[in-house]
């Protein structure tokens, strides 16, 4: 199964009827949006400490985008299915790696690991990300 079809799945579209750049295209932009919705999802878990530090929507960005996956792994931790071990087994990456991007040391993580990483928060988060793919999909349905 390609990357794109659970995607496809989720918001009820047959990927068998697309061609291989519609797949690309779609693949993209429901990354984008998925990413935009996540990071909406972290500065309300840490819309106190905002608050708090008296930061403008520019540097709350700033911050979200540095500890982007940092949050993905903190919150993959939370539900105590893996730890960081298991994390980097499953990115198939080494454990010092996936401790710097968790510790922030490495800001610019591979596109491959932050892969990995957002697959394996989808497979411990699932109605999440369900919850997501049906405000998205109502979106798109309401934009059409």
């Amino acid at each position: 199964m390609s990357a794109i079809e659970p995607l496809c799945l989720l918001f009820g579209i047959q990927p068998a009827a697309l061609s291989k750049e519609e797949k690309i295209l779609l693949e993209a932009e429901l990354f984008l949006r998925l990413c935009e919705e996540l990071r909406e999802i972290f500065r309300e878990q840490y819309k106190d400490y905002f608050h708090l530090m008296k930061l403008t929507k520019d540097k709350e960005n700033i911050m979200l985008e540095s500890k982007f996956i940092s949050f993905f792994i903190q919150d993959i931790l939370a539900t105590k299915e893996y730890n960081l071990e298991g994390i980097a087994l499953y990115a198939d990456t080494h454990e010092d790696v996936l401790h710097e991007a968790y510790a922030g040391l490495n800001l610019y993580p591979s596109a491959i690991l932050l892969r990995k990483i957002i697959e394996l928060h989808r497979t411990v988060r699932r109605e999440l990300y369900q919850n997501i793919a049906k405000k998205i999909a109502l979106e798109y349905s309401s934009v059409a």
